[in-house]
């Protein structure tokens, strides 16, 4: 593509996200229950050394392929795909999203941007959504769920990090806790540490997570309803119910770490193992636009998601289809 430029062309966010109020309903109050007690630091020490001998056996971190798929995964990864079409690319970008083509040389060499041709571009957010939360949201959900799934494009739209608790089906540890805390078996279960409240149901979750973290708008395709609904779903059904039914695992002491977003179909088939094992991650948003890629950039000289950091065992990596191997290798009892 040929252009001429005196400087930097700008872009703003695509019209899908046309912000959208809803009228504000009071979200109930719930004292957050714990299941589980928490282990001993000499049980927890005993279980990580135990998962270091599996994991670092023959290990070697595979060096990150730029938008390179691993043979025998295309076809995974283009199912992997159809979710974000059918969903219009809603949680690619961050809010307020803005891109701006610049020439190579007008970025400095420590600064994060894509290379496309002989340019850069450098994607920003005009306006950060709003206070950060002091500790990190828990939802509890699975990855199939249509309705989690709206969740999670939230969270990626309002750059919130967030404690994932998989609830997959069979799931011995965190669908009881659901119960245990709320009452009912329903996901997505949102527990926000911060301000003591908790609450079912997607379109309550996201309005709550838009007016206490955004500025209370909700983007367009997230403010449908039924349409919202099928669109989700139906990108789901490629998908063939991944992440949706437990398989028998190890609990780590300790929640893993991605560095991940809601659209990436690379970052999906992470998030599919993660939550068929039931392992408890923080999610380290990165959605296009987010300041966090620089983080990530200046931690490994690279901006590349799906990016795991497993404190159990010292491992970090990138790569989807090695990090979901590296998953059941060390947590899987199958």
């Amino acid at each position: 593509m040929a252009m001429t430029m005196a400087g930097a062309l700008s872009l703003s966010q695509f019209s899908v996200y046309v912000p959208v109020s809803l009228p504000k309903k009071s979200p109930r109050n719930r004292v957050c229950i714990r299941a589980t007690s928490e282990p001993s630091s000499t049980s927890v020490s005993t279980q990580q050394e135990e998962l270091k001998s599996v994991a670092l056996k023959d290990f070697k971190a595979p060096e990150p392929k730029r938008f390179g798929v691993k043979p025998g995964m295309r076809a995974e990864v283009y199912k992997a795909v159809l979710p974000l079409i059918c969903r219009l690319a809603t949680g690619v970008f961050v809010s307020g999203y803005s891109l701006s083509v610049v020439s190579k040389d007008e970025v400095p060499p420590d600064q994060y941007a894509m290379d496309v041709s002989d340019y850069k571009l450098k994607e920003t957010t005009k306006s950060y959504s709003g206070p950060r939360p002091k500790k990190p949201i828990e939802i509890y959900e699975f990855e199939s769920c249509p309705y989690c799934r709206k969740v999670r494009e939230i969270v990626s739209i309002l750059d919130l990090d967030v404690l994932f608790y998989p609830c997959p089906r069979s799931g011995p540890t965190f669908r009881p806790k659901v119960l245990d805390m709320g009452g009912k078996l329903q996901f997505p279960y949102m527990v926000d540490p911060n301000t003591r409240i908790s609450m079912y149901e997607s379109d309550d979750i996201i309005r709550y997570l838009a007016g206490q973290y955004g500025d209370g708008n909700i983007p367009c395709t997230l403010s449908l309803g039924f349409f919202t609904t099928l669109t989700a779903s139906i990108g789901l059904l490629a998908r063939s119910g991944k992440g949706s039914t437990y398989t028998p695992a190890k609990m780590p002491p300790k929640p893993l770490k991605i560095w991940s977003y809601e659209g990436s179909p690379f970052c999906k088939l992470v998030r599919e193992a993660l939550v068929e094992l039931e392992l408890p991650h923080l999610q380290i948003s990165c959605a296009r636009g987010s300041p966090k890629r620089q983080l990530l950039f200046d931690k490994t000289g690279l901006f590349q998601a799906p990016y795991l950091e497993d404190p159990n065992t010292g491992i970090e990596m990138f790569e989807s289809a090695e990090i979901v191997e590296y998953l059941k290798a060390t947590y899987a009892l199958e």
